[in-house]
C-alpha cells in the first residue's frame, strides 16, 4: 500500500530507527535500519525513496522542502539502488545467495487458478498434493503486523502470496518484510487458500530470493508512460504494463498461424542470404557493410524475393521464407529500418492463387488471435469475411477522381493537365511536383492512386493490375498492354501484401532493371549534392547478374506473394504504431 508521510513524522521515525538496537544480533540492520522502516509502509516503492529525500533536503531558511521532480528522479532511483545493494550484501553475509541458479516449480500462476477455481472463500486445501511451488516477480505488497500479501506474476497472470508471521519457520517473516522488495524474483512453497474477501492465494511456508532487483520498478499508478522511454527499456514496459507482453505473445501466435496454413498447402520454409553482393528485390535504399576478408561491400537484404526465385530454378515448387528485412529509410508509425515479411512462391500458379492464399492467411491469423473476422482497428470497425472486394487501380482512381487513363493513350502532357486540375493540387497543398516529375503515364496513374485512392480503402481490398513503369519484376498483362498481373492489398489505408504474376523472360527482365538503373541514375544526376545528402533515393543501384543468370537456366512459371508480419499484427493486435509490435525497435541512441 502506498503512504504518504509528513516530513515532520519521517523525521522522527528515522530518528527512532537510528537510536534502536535490533533484537536479532544475527541481522545486521542498523546501518540502514532508516529505510526499514519507510519500507514497511510503502513497499519499497519509489515514493518512498522520494519522501526520504524529502525530508532530508535542505534549503535556505533551515526549512525542509519537497525538491522537484525533475532534479529528483535520478537521485531517488540511485537512493533506491544503494540501499538494495546493501540487502543483497545483507543476504550473503547470512549465506543466502540472491541470484540462484534454478527452482523447481510444481505449477504456473494461472494454473492454480484454473485448479482451484472451484474453492469457496476462506476455504484452505491442505492435502499433500495440494501444497505447491511457484516462481515470479513481486509486483504488489502490503503489510500488516504480523500478516503481509504480496501479488506475484509469472508468465502465466498473477496470484497472491498469503504470508502469516506464525506460518513461517524462524525469522523468514522479518525477511520477507525487510528484506523483499517490489520488482524482486521470488520462489514461494505453500498450500492453496482462498481468503474470505475471494483472492486466491499461496498461503507461504517458504520461500527464496531467486533474483534481487536492484533498481525501482515505475510507480504501480500511473505505470511506465513515457512513449520514448517505453520502447528504449522494453524490458521496464512489458514488467510496468503487462498488456504490452501481450502483443507479443499474439506476434508469436501470428507468426506461427502464418507457418501452420503455408506449411498445410504444401510450402517449404527456406532460408536465404541476409548480406548479399547486390541489394535486390526491391526499390530501396540498402545498408552498406564491408566484409574484410573478402575485401568487398555487402548489402544487408532488401528484399527476399531473388534469393527464393533462384530456388524456383533450382527444383523447389513451394518455397516461403519468414525473415528481417533492412531498408535505410525514415521511420514513422508504419516504418521501421527492420521489418519481418513472409515471402512465398508457387510453379506453375499466378497472381490469382496468391490473393487466395492471402485471404487464407490473414483470416486464419485473425481466428487464431481474435477467435472472430469483424475486428476494430484505431476506431474503425474491419470486417474480414471473404471474399475481399478486387479492383483494377485504373477502375479504382476513375470511381474516385472521375479520370479515366484509358482517354489519355501516351499523352502525357495532356494526363498531367488533367490530373493538378481534377486533384486542385494546389488548393490541398498536395505534392504538385511529384505529379511533374513523373515520366509515363504509367507513373503519373501511380501517383494519382497514392495520393487519392490509397487512404480510402479501409476495408480489405485487392488492388489489381498495376502499371508496368512501377512492376519490374511482375509478369505483363495477358489482356492488357502496359499493364501487370499485380496485385497489393491494402487495409485501413495501408499496404498489407504485394504480389505478381512472375516475370521468368530473363531478356525482358533484364531490360526493365536495366531501365529502373537508368532511371533511378537519372534522377539522382539531376540532384545537387546537398539534396543528394538528404534524399533517401540517393544511393546507387546495380544489377544482380546472378539472378539474370538463374533466369537464362529457365524458371517455371509462378506466383509470389509478400506479406508485411509486422502491419498485419498491428491491425490484428490494435496497435497505432509500428514500434508498438516490435520488441526492441531502432532509436536513435540518446546522448549521456
Amino acid at each position: 500500500m502506498e503512504v504518504a508521510l509528513h516530513p515532520m513524522r519521517l523525521k522522527q521515525l528515522l530518528h527512532f530507527a537510528a537510536s534502536s538496537k535490533p533484537n536479532n544480533p544475527h541481522f545486521l540492520f542498523g546501518r540502514f535500519r532508516p529505510s526499514f522502516i519507510v519500507r514497511c509502509c510503502s513497499s519499497s516503492s519509489p515514493s518512498s525513496t522520494t519522501a526520504a529525500a524529502a525530508a532530508t533536503t535542505a534549503v535556505p531558511g533551515g526549512r525542509n522542502r519537497r525538491p522537484s521532480s525533475s532534479t529528483n528522479s535520478t537521485s531517488d532511483r540511485e537512493a533506491v539502488r544503494a540501499i538494495r545493494i546493501k540487502k543483497v550484501q545483507e543476504l550473503r553475509s547470512n549465506g543466502f545467495d540472491p541470484y540462484a541458479y534454478k527452482w523447481e516449480r510444481t505449477h504456473t500462476a494461472n494454473e492454480l487458478q484454473n485448479i482451484y477455481q472451484n474453492l469457496g472463500n476462506g476455504e484452505e486445501s491442505t492435502s499433500e498434493s495440494d501444497h505447491v511451488s511457484i516462481a515470479g516477480r513481486i509486483v504488489a505488497r502490503r503489510a500488516f503486523g504480523k500478516l503481509a500479501f504480496l501479488t506475484l506474476r509469472d508468465d502465466s497472470g498473477t496470484i497472491q502470496l498469503y504470508c502469516e508471521k506464525e506460518r513461517l519457520l524462524s525469522d523468514q517473516f522479518d525477511h520477507l518484510k525487510t528484506l523483499v522488495d517490489i520488482g524482486d524474483i521470488l520462489g514461494a512453497k505453500g498450500s492453496i487458500k482462498r481468503t474470505e474477501k475471494g483472492e486466491l492465494s499461496i498461503y507461504l511456508t517458504s520461500f527464496s530470493i531467486l533474483t534481487k532487483s536492484l533498481l525501482p520498478l515505475p510507480d504501480k499508478y500511473h505505470g511506465l508512460t513515457d512513449i520514448d522511454k517505453r520502447y528504449r527499456q522494453r524490458y521496464v514496459d512489458m514488467i510496468a504494463n503487462p498488456e504490452v507482453a501481450d502483443t507479443f505473445r499474439k506476434r508469436a501466435k501470428i507468426i506461427s498461424e502464418i507457418r501452420k496454413t503455408v506449411e498445410s498447402a504444401g510450402f517449404i520454409e527456406v532460408e536465404t542470404p541476409v548480406l548479399q553482393g547486390a541489394a535486390g528485390g526491391a526499390e530501396a535504399r540498402p545498408f552498406i557493410t564491408y566484409h574484410n576478408s573478402l575485401g568487398q561491400d555487402l548489402y544487408l537484404r532488401i528484399a527476399t524475393e531473388l534469393h527464393l526465385k533462384r530456388m524456383l530454378v533450382g527444383g523447389f515448387e513451394k518455397v516461403y521464407e519468414i525473415g528481417r528485412i533492412f531498408r535505410n529509410e525514415g521511420l514513422s508509425t508504419r516504418h521501421n529500418p527492420e521489418f519481418t515479411t513472409i515471402e512465398m512462391y508457387e510453379a506453375y500458379s499466378d497472381y490469382e492463387s496468391m490473393m487466395n492464399m492471402t485471404e487464407e492467411i490473414v483470416t486464419r491469423c485473425a481466428i487464431a488471435v481474435n477467435g472472430k473476422l469483424t475486428l476494430d482497428y484505431q476506431g474503425v470497425e474491419i470486417c474480414l469475411e471473404k471474399p475481399w472486394r478486387r479492383e483494377t487501380m485504373h477502375n479504382l482512381v476513375k470511381e474516385a477522381t472521375g479520370i479515366d487513363f484509358n482517354e489519355f493513350g501516351d499523352d502525357l502532357t495532356t494526363a498531367k493537365e488533367v490530373v493538378l486540375q481534377k486533384l486542385e493540387v494546389g488548393r490541398d497543398n498536395l505534392n504538385k511536383s511529384s505529379i511533374q516529375s513523373c515520366s509515363s503515364i504509367g507513373h503519373i496513374l501511380n501517383e494519382v492512386f497514392e495520393l487519392a485512392v490509397e487512404p480510402q480503402l479501409l476495408q480489405p481490398t485487392f488492388v489489381l493490375d498495376y502499371p508496368i513503369e512501377v512492376s519490374p519484376l511482375a509478369k505483363p498483362h495477358r489482356r492488357h498492354a502496359g499493364l501487370t498481373e499485380r496485385f497489393e492489398l491494402f487495409v485501413c489505408g495501408r499496404e498489407m501484401a504485394n504480389a505478381f504474376s512472375e516475370l521468368t523472360d530473363p531478356l525482358d527482365q533484364r531490360a526493365r532493371l536495366e531501365e529502373q538503373v537508368r532511371q533511378h541514375n537519372k534522377k539522382n544526376a539531376a540532384k545537387t549534392t546537398s539534396e543528394k545528402v538528404e534524399d533517401e533515393d540517393a544511393y546507387n543501384v546495380t544489377l544482380d547478374e546472378d539472378f539474370l543468370t538463374a533466369l537464362e537456366y529457365g524458371m517455371p512459371p509462378a506466383s509470389g506473394m509478400g506479406l508485411g508480419i509486422d502491419r498485419l499484427v498491428m491491425l490484428l493486435t490494435n496497435s497505432a504504431s509500428i514500434r508498438d509490435v516490435i520488441a526492441f525497435p531502432v532509436l536513435k541512441t540518446q546522448q549521456l
